[in-house]
């Protein structure tokens, strides 16, 4: 009986060459952005875990009130001495307008921490690469704010009568602290150094670093504009301010960010090129097969 064409080996059917350059860039890419994605469960078991750890280990600074209080009046004392600019200056323009008085308290309750979980769930699906950078940072920035917040208690200028400074949430409203003494859940003298930039200032940094369009650096609008709201509703003084920037700064430079996605995606592509030429075809890539 005569026997049809013999079908190539299995090897030879599935091998490397049938794929097109542009196709095994695409794979190997994919291959680099899971390889490089934490599994979620366990993930999200660490950000809870590290959260828990420092919401605890603000509760151990509490109780030393008065020390909180010394610590206030040398810190207003040295930004007079420093010639920093009055945060009661800054309270005054707030005050000019119920709807600046209300954006300004809703951001601080409401932006904060939000916007921390969503950059991070970002990062995590969008760019794992450097998402494990940016989390090494955070937790980097936040674990020595720690140590300061147990070094140094400081009450807000919030709570400093000498200041002339009002608490703005506690009259205007909306409010998310309640009276210090009675407060379980969050440590109100732990102002040095404000997280609320910290956490603001990484996502700027994550999202500048990150992103290839003109208008990333639009993303720094959000630390400036925390640090004004900080101050406007004396939550914090300028040096908390300060003191958080200059520890992140020495926090990216000791861990510093990975070779940029768009640098490793023309890199494949390249090689991918490459790979076709020793075939004795010279394919063109084009710049639609690169994410960017």
């Amino acid at each position: 009986m005569p026997r049809g064409p013999s079908r190539p080996p299995w090897s030879a059917r599935f091998s490397p060459g049938r794929f097109s350059p542009a196709r095994l860039s695409w794979l190997t890419r994919l291959r680099r952005a899971e390889g490089g994605r934490p599994r979620p469960l366990r993930e999200l078991l660490l950000i809870v875990a590290l959260f828990a750890a420092y919401k605890l280990g603000r509760l151990f600074a509490a109780g030393r009130v008065g020390e909180a209080f010394g610590n206030a009046r040398e810190v207003w004392h040295l930004e007079r001495t420093l010639r920093l600019p009055s945060e009661t200056g800054v309270q005054d323009g707030l005050m000019q307008s119920d709807v600046l008085v209300h954006a300004a308290n809703s951001y601080y309750a409401f932006v904060h921490f939000p916007a921390a979980v969503a950059f991070l769930l970002w990062m995590y699906l969008r760019r794992p690469g450097h998402y494990r950078w940016i989390r090494r940072v955070l937790v980097g920035l936040t674990t020595a704010a720690l140590g300061l917040h147990l070094l140094v208690p400081l009450a807000p200028p919030r709570m400093l009568s000498s200041t002339g400074l009002i608490d703005t949430a506690a009259r205007f409203g909306p409010a998310v602290y309640g009276a210090p003494q009675s407060d379980a859940i969050a440590n109100q003298y732990a102002a040095m150094p404000s997280l609320h930039i910290g956490w603001a200032a990484v996502i700027a940094v994550g999202l500048v670093a990150t992103s290839r369009t003109r208008w990333r650096w639009l993303w720094l609008a959000h630390p400036v504009v925390t640090v004004a709201v900080v101050v406007a509703t004396a939550n914090h003084y300028w040096l908390d301010g300060i003191v958080v920037l200059a520890l992140l700064s020495v926090t990216v430079l000791l861990l510093r960010p990975p070779a940029s996605e768009g640098t490793a995606s023309e890199g494949t592509a390249s090689d991918g090129a490459g790979d076709s030429g020793t075939t004795g075809s010279a394919p063109s890539v084009s710049s639609n097969s690169r994410t960017g």
